[in-house]
């Protein structure tokens, strides 16, 4: 089976055995229950699909998979939008998709560095594709302790980095919704070989993460709360947003928002006027 097949299979696994048939608002089949969840004809059934072909599909045998076909399974698992085109594109014929990637260094969308420019009050991160880094501004760094250069990885640094886990209280939070959204790129872009080699290294450094990997969470951007903890300036509180550029969508402006008034907004000025060293 091809490997984009195979993850087509065991995404359409993991969502059929977090739902169950009281889930989906139907009768349990007959028969001793061998899954979790719904079993294939269930499932088939609430998509109004044969079940020798949902099957085929499951088990990477049916070479073509309609758009509405693949609709129809998005609602039949209750999919959220996020996860309905994860499926879509696990499931692009591959003359569709892009034989290859250019692994070309990025160049930063120079209009997101001009917005980048005038939030230089807040901390401020610009990622590209595979959670590289194109450019950081000095609080950036100033508040996670880390140099953050460019074409270096922050979800590397995330996952892997103890100094990270240290720094961020809420770090589990951060580093599964990190795995999450690695999951969505790597099917936006499954010829990426950079991309599947750093996949590949956290999988194996990490057990946990990787149990986290096999739950096929997925993930974009989404607005979330960053708890710091600093060792000068103590507790940090931060409204993460994501910002993208019409015209380079593989590009995310990351902005590190803060309440007005609040404690972290007052030590804001004091932290970006010390030397803090970063690592």
């Amino acid at each position: 089976m091809p490997q984009d097949r195979q993850a087509l299979g065991a995404f359409l696994r993991s969502r059929r055995d977090r739902l169950t048939p009281a889930q989906a608002g139907i009768a349990p089949f007959p028969g001793p229950r061998r899954v979790p969840g719904l079993r294939r004809e269930e499932l088939a059934v609430l998509a109004g699909l044969s079940p020798d072909y949902y099957s085929r599909v499951e088990q990477g045998r049916q070479a073509n998979i309609s758009a509405e076909v693949l609709d129809a399974l998005a609602r039949a698992l209750r999919l959220d939008e996020t996860e309905r085109t994860h499926l879509h594109d696990l499931a692009a014929p591959g003359r569709a998709r892009k034989a290859a990637v250019a692994e070309a260094p990025q160049r930063p969308d120079p209009g997101l560095l001009r917005l980048m420019g005038t939030l230089d009050h807040v901390p401020v991160l610009l990622l590209g594709v595979r959670s590289e880094v194109l450019a950081a501004n000095a609080l950036l760094r100033a508040v996670l302790g880390h140099a953050m250069e460019p074409d270096t990885s922050f979800g590397r640094w995330l996952l892997l980095d103890p100094a990270a886990r240290e720094r961020i209280v809420n770090w589990e939070v951060f580093a599964r919704t990190t795995v999450a959204g690695l999951r969505r790129e790597a099917g936006r872009r499954p010829h990426d070989r950079k991309l599947l080699a750093a996949i590949d290294e956290i999988l194996r450094a990490d057990p946990e993460i990787a149990r986290w990997w096999a739950d096929h969470l997925v993930r974009d951007h989404a607005s979330v709360i960053k708890q710091i903890r600093h060792p000068v300036a103590g507790d940090l509180t931060f409204g993460v947003e994501a910002v993208g550029a019409p015209y380079e969508a593989d590009q995310i402006l990351v902005v590190y928002t803060v309440e007005p008034g609040s404690a972290t907004a007052r030590m804001l000025p004091l932290l970006a006027a010390w030397e803090v060293p970063v690592a």
